[in-house]
């Protein structure tokens, strides 16, 4: 039963390391992510899962607690690992690589942990059955999501600017800040591969592990730094 969602940005930029000189620029971001947690944290999970895109189809899939990843690609020697245990034998992708620095940097601590890479072209209902998987059984499962809205904000973002994205990020936002199952499955995955939007196929999973519950929403954060749409999201339930 899913109790409680974080949705957060996943660049590498969200960390201070990688973003050197320009790490103020994303303070506020990060300072909704740890709100986000710290609501996460609030509701009691007895099962964590980290979700986030994977480009590379060899980082797609589950990771188990102890994983580890890096960002040494970024240039910095910052390791990181998917709460305690033994490493695996292959690296976590970027988003979940960023996922676990927030974990470890925000919490929650000592909750069971797992990791998801999500392929960013996966079809809608295959996002709502993954997400469906997930919440079954009668566990307090937390989600931390991550994921961007498009990257077509700006002319120097990293899709150039499409005068779609815009409305695109901002139907993302009311989905995510009324915890809407239904928008957010709704959402166009084409239209989102198009315009970049890393964030879609996880957001969809989340939908599909929310199914029908009852649960409430607050929009955090909603920006566009570099021509990205970055949203922070809380969900939780009274359960």
């Amino acid at each position: 039963m899913l109790v409680a969602a974080a949705v957060c940005p996943g660049p590498p930029l969200l960390v201070p390391e990688v973003a050197a000189g320009a790490a103020p620029e994303l303070d506020a971001a990060r300072a909704a992510c740890a709100e986000a947690l710290a609501r996460l944290a609030a509701a009691r999970p007895e099962r964590l899962l980290v979700l986030g895109p994977a480009a590379d189809s060899e980082r797609r899939g589950s990771h188990p607690q102890g994983t580890r990843g890096s960002f040494r690609e970024f240039g910095v020697d910052v390791d990181v690992q998917l709460g305690a245990g033994e490493p695996s034998g292959r690296a976590l992708p970027p988003s979940l690589a960023v996922g676990a620095w927030l974990l470890d940097t925000y919490g929650p601590a000592a909750v069971p942990v797992t990791g998801l890479g999500v392929g960013e072209p996966l079809e809608t209902p295959r996002c709502l059955e993954a997400g469906a998987r997930a919440a079954a059984g009668g566990e307090r499962l937390a989600m931390l999501v991550l994921g961007e809205g498009s990257a077509c904000r700006t002319l120097k973002a990293p899709g150039y600017l499409d005068e779609r994205a815009t409305a695109f990020d901002a139907a993302a936002a009311r989905a995510l800040g009324g915890a809407d199952a239904e928008a957010l499955a709704a959402l166009d995955a084409e239209l989102a591969q198009e315009l970049k939007a890393a964030g879609r196929a996880p957001w969809q999973v989340l939908a599909g592990a929310a199914g029908g519950m009852a649960l409430h929403g607050q929009l955090l954060y909603e920006d566009a730094p570099y021509g990205v749409g970055y949203l922070v999201a809380s969900w939780t339930t009274d359960a």
